[in-house]
């Protein structure tokens, strides 16, 4: 089984943006040479305790400083933006870095009401025009319009020898069919999704149709796991994240991801216990065997390809440690 790596570039309390953006770019030079297959980096806007706004700046960055390991958005919020621009930017990605760029498709706003009007224009028409957004993207990455189409003699320069692999990220059957109908692959975010991720999935396989350079479907989750050398601090670990959680919620968080000795002087609510009970049920969290287990469970469960790993920690020594058991215990 594949493992990859989600990074949300998070901000430890105590810490700046810019040295949360430094970790990220560690974080993907760490994971290659552990053997993660590819490294995504999400994209907020003002959200509090997360350092990137552009992936495609810190992709640039992290392509010069890594040699293997892939590279994507995860995800590029499409509705925000004009799919011939983002073709350009990933094209120009997937010339510097050959066979190395994923782009990775969203709709989510990625921020507040505020943030949505002040990025873009019609968000929620456009995201409702989602398909035909995908379907105008992957025309300019295959240079395959229409010939009577208005864009049929532009291309989206320069041109890689092969086109950025497109997925589709998303948490319902609305995405899975229309990443079906378009024949590009499909990530469900388990991390942040109470409905069945295994039927979406398996609708998703059972409805694709091969096109875009896919010839079958390809298929990854993304999950929270948090492993430590024994589950005592693995649960210790979790709870900074789960307050964080909770406090980004209420929308406060700005500080960051609070340390353990911080996370555990926060004095719960019934309703914020229950949040957190709810949300630890999605996460994979314990030492090293546990979490291969959990692991296992989960791509047996789902029967994907591969599945991505999203961890948030404070401490970033022990984030990267978390990734090498998982390593060690996986490939």
């Amino acid at each position: 089984m594949k493992l990859s790596i989600l990074d949300q570039s998070p901000i430890a309390s105590g810490k700046t943006a810019h040295e949360a953006l430094q970790e990220s770019m560690k974080l993907a030079q760490i994971g290659e040479k552990l053997g993660y297959n590819r490294y995504w980096i999400a994209e907020h806007h003002d959200m509090a305790g997360l350092a990137c706004s552009v992936p495609e700046v810190m992709l640039g960055y992290i392509g010069a400083k890594t040699k293997r390991i892939r590279l994507g958005s995860g995800a590029v919020l499409l509705p925000h933006y004009k799919p011939y621009k983002v073709a350009e930017i990933f094209n120009l990605l997937a010339t510097l870095f050959p066979e190395r760029i994923d782009i990775g498709i969203g709709r989510a706003p990625g921020g507040s009401a505020e943030v949505t009007m002040a990025l873009s224009d019609q968000f929620l028409e456009k995201v409702w025009k989602m398909p035909e957004l995908i379907e105008e993207l992957l025309h300019f990455l295959y240079q395959d319009f229409p010939s009577d189409h208005m864009f049929s003699k532009i291309s989206a320069a320069p041109l890689p020898e092969k086109p950025p692999q497109t997925w589709l990220l998303g948490t319902s059957e609305k995405s899975a069919k229309v990443a079906a109908e378009k024949g590009i692959a499909y990530t469900f975010g388990h991390f942040m999704s109470d409905k069945d991720g295994a039927a979406i999935v398996k609708h998703y396989k059972e409805s694709f149709k091969a096109n875009n350079g896919l010839n079958r479907p390809v298929s990854m989750i993304a999950v929270t796991a948090i492993c430590a050398e024994t589950t005592e601090r693995a649960e210790e670990l979790a709870l900074s994240t789960l307050i964080w959680q909770i406090e980004t919620g209420k929308g406060n968080g700005k500080n960051g991801i609070p340390s353990f000795e911080e996370a555990r002087q926060y004095t719960l609510t019934e309703k914020e216990q229950e949040m957190i009970d709810s949300m630890r049920k999605k996460m994979v969290i314990g030492n090293p065997e546990e979490v291969r287990q959990q692991l296992l469970t989960l791509q047996e469960t789902y029967e994907v390809d591969e599945i991505m790993i999203v961890t948030n920690v404070h401490c970033f020594q022990e984030r990267i440690q978390s990734y090498e058991w998982i390593a060690k215990a996986m490939l």
